[in-house]
């Protein structure tokens, strides 16, 4: 992914880094003595809670025959194994120095990473994949159990590797360090979509997680590095698994450590990604127009894939779903006689339905908090290229990409769909008057990026060639954020 697009979240990981990073610098040198019952307690309760999302997305992944979230408990169960074991060989209370509770203590992270960045493989979509998952994640549990109980009653039967701050633990550490930030970054996206807490919770707890990593390798049990580390464990692994699984009961998740979640799905369940205000307009057009409420869906959804198709990063995609979703808000103010009427309008009545974008924007207005491009999209889905739009007459140097995105789902669908007045026209008919159209009324690039959509049969390789710099003369001039 191209690192234009990804600056948001890798920005947003950086600076949730600087927690790890700052305590770390104050513990530096600092010698500490701390009962080793307390290590066996801290490290058993994450342990718990690890081992308790492991249960919920397990069950509920086979419940639902989600392939996905079955490997999201496979993580979460090793990592849970492993803690218990790095908690039961904790030296000099159950058992005397060994290597297990070095083993265990700095491998339950990078192998739980390497389970969960698996979570994305498109072969785990199939529903056959859940039962043959749980059924691996029970064989591999039962093998690192009768492993580490063999390594508790031998304690000399593991060596006590890698051993912190030496070369390979480093290396163990910077084999790890992608694993985490893949996840993280996934997280991070998924939150600039949603801009739900829980998402943002789990991408600051991918951060934590990493930061223990670097201080189980990198400190010996007597350092406050090492124990700090402990700490900042239990907090990742509870603010990872527990909103990862709670998530699981929502027929939409969104997925964070997947990073599958699409701008369509905001479509699709507006108010639990958009919000109550998305959903009560919505409804309330639907009460005056069935159709009118369809179209709108169908024209985000179709918006949000050709923005998709342009490399629109999430938070300017979240933006894009939301205009698309209310750009026709202004049709409440219009008469049902004109609104609904069956043959030709006059040009009075024209006049009555071209003021429906600007008072779209007026209603918008009055509720407030709605982010300026919204209004924009609200307001200029019907302005065209060359100025001959309404309701005024824009040019192109003032219509944003996501506004000239907007135009053309709007006008695609409205030809494709059927009407009161005519029966929808077939895909090449409606591509062929858009083409028409194109450098006039519409963009080329939203166009070719439409057929991407609507007609990937279509040869659309090589609007492709110039995409970089048609998006650097379309950047944002107003602020993106909700």
């Amino acid at each position: 992914m191209p690192l234009r697009r990804s600056w948001p979240s890798v920005a947003a990981l950086a600076v949730a880094a600087l927690l790890p990073v700052v305590v770390y610098l104050a513990g530096a040198g600092v010698m500490v003595h701390v009962p080793m019952t307390v290590h066996l307690v801290v490290v058993a309760v994450a342990g718990a809670l690890a081992g308790g999302a492991a249960v919920a997305m397990s069950v509920v992944g086979v419940r639902l025959n989600d392939g996905r979230a079955v490997l999201l408990g496979f993580a979460f169960s090793v990592m849970a194994m492993l803690l218990l074991l790095h908690a039961l060989a904790t030296p000099g209370v159950l058992v005397d120095d060994n290597g297990l509770v070095q083993a265990a203590g700095a491998l339950n992270v990078p192998i739980g990473g390497l389970i969960l960045c698996a979570s994305a493989l498109p072969s785990l979509r199939r529903p056959l994949k859940a039962l043959q998952l749980l059924q691996l994640q029970l064989v591999t549990l039962a093998v690192l159990a009768v492993a580490g109980g063999a390594a508790l009653l031998n304690p000399g039967l593991i060596p006590a590797v890698p051993r912190p701050g030496t070369t390979v633990a480093t290396l163990i550490f910077l084999a790890t360090a992608p694993l985490l930030a893949l996840l993280g970054h996934r997280a991070a996206r998924t939150f600039l979509l949603t801009r739900r807490r829980s998402d943002a919770v789990v991408a600051f707890g991918v951060v934590l997680l990493a930061g223990a990593e670097f201080g189980l390798l990198r400190y010996g049990m007597m350092d406050l590095g090492w124990w700090t580390a402990h700490a900042f464990e239990v907090a990742g692994i509870g603010l990872v698994g527990i909103p990862a699984a709670l998530d699981l009961r929502h027929a939409t998740a969104s997925r964070p450590l997947v990073g599958d979640l699409r701008a369509e799905h905001l479509v699709a369940d507006e108010e639990t990604f958009l919000g109550g205000r998305v959903h009560a307009l919505l409804h309330r057009l639907a009460e005056k127009d069935g159709s009118t409420e369809g179209h709108t869906r169908r024209v985000a959804t179709l918006a949000v894939q050709i923005g998709e198709q342009l490399g629109l990063p999430a938070s300017r995609l979240r933006l894009l779903a939301l205009g698309g979703l209310l750009h026709d808000m202004g049709k409440l103010t219009i008469p049902d006689a004109i609104l609904n009427k069956p043959g030709k309008l006059t040009d009075e009545e024209f006049d009555v339905i071209k003021g429906h974008p600007s008072a779209g924007r007026e209603l918008l207005t009055e509720l407030g908090s709605f982010p300026p491009l919204v209004l924009d999209l609200v307001e200029s889905h019907h302005e065209r290229l060359d100025g001959r739009g309404y309701p005024n007459r824009a040019t192109a140097a003032r219509l944003e990409l996501e506004v000239r995105i907007l135009t053309v789902a709007d006008v695609y669908d409205a030809l494709t769909a059927d009407r009161v007045y005519r029966e929808a026209w077939p895909t090449d008919r409606a591509l062929a008057i858009l083409d028409e159209d194109t450098g006039t009324a519409f963009d080329g690039y939203c166009v070719a990026a439409l057929k991407a959509v609507v007609a990937p049969e279509q040869d659309v390789v090589g609007w492709r060639a110039n995409l970089a710099a048609a998006l650097e003369q379309s950047q944002p001039r107003v602020p993106r954020t909700v």
